[in-house]
């Protein structure tokens, strides 16, 4: 693990005033920084107009620097969050770092897309996931998981940043072909998500599976 003058604090400031403290590496590939889209998702999840978290069980996937999951188990859930083996330090961190807001509980595993989830059964009453649509070769492990997690009463919630650069709009595109196959999916409108903590181009998209 990194030695702390290697990171940076990420705060969030949840709608009761208290601040959520997020550790995130100068250095290192795309889960040791907090994303647009996990803010955007974190905070919908407090709104108003968000899901019910307390007393919720929840699996977040890529979790990365876990800011969607510890803010769900402030919330009340009971989350677990996942990530490949080498995020595993920062996240256990970053659930150690916030325990005192932690309402509910939140752990860390590994969790590699494609392979046996059969230790994340029963399917969660949510899954959230939080900009996991960026490499092509993932997408398929992505959809695999996502079907073999969920139940057709689990509520997954998306939330990406749509990129128009590059093979962003391709990458996308055969996302969502491959998730019609087995799932109906339905955007969040704008005006549901936080008030502050929302921009035309991040999404939310609540998906389930066809029964």
């Amino acid at each position: 693990m990194a030695d702390t003058e290697d990171m940076f604090i990420r705060e969030l400031e949840r709608r009761d005033g208290k601040v959520l403290k997020i550790r995130q590496l100068c250095s290192g590939d795309v889960g040791c920084v907090v994303w647009d889209a996990a803010i955007v998702l974190a905070k919908y999840l407090e709104s108003p107009e968000g899901p019910r978290m307390k007393k919720a069980s929840v699996l977040e996937l890529g979790s990365g620097t876990g800011i969607v999951g510890i803010m769900a188990g402030s919330l009340g859930a009971s989350v677990i969050l996942t990530d490949l083996e080498e995020l595993q330090d920062l996240m256990k961190m970053n659930i150690d770092r916030n325990a005192d807001l932690i309402t509910g509980s939140c752990q860390a595993k590994v969790l590699k897309w494609g392979e046996d989830v059969t230790e994340f059964m029963p399917p969660s009453n949510y899954i959230l996931m939080a900009d996991c649509i960026y490499y092509e070769e993932s997408l398929r492990p992505l959809v695999k998981t996502l079907k073999d997690l969920a139940s057709p009463e689990t509520c997954i919630l998306c939330c990406y940043e749509q990129r128009t650069t590059g093979k962003n709009p391709e990458v996308e595109r055969l996302f969502f072909e491959l998730l019609k196959d087995n799932f109906e999916i339905e955007k969040v409108p704008l005006d549901k998500h936080d008030t502050e903590y929302r921009s035309e181009d991040i999404h939310i998209l609540q998906v389930y599976k066809k029964n």
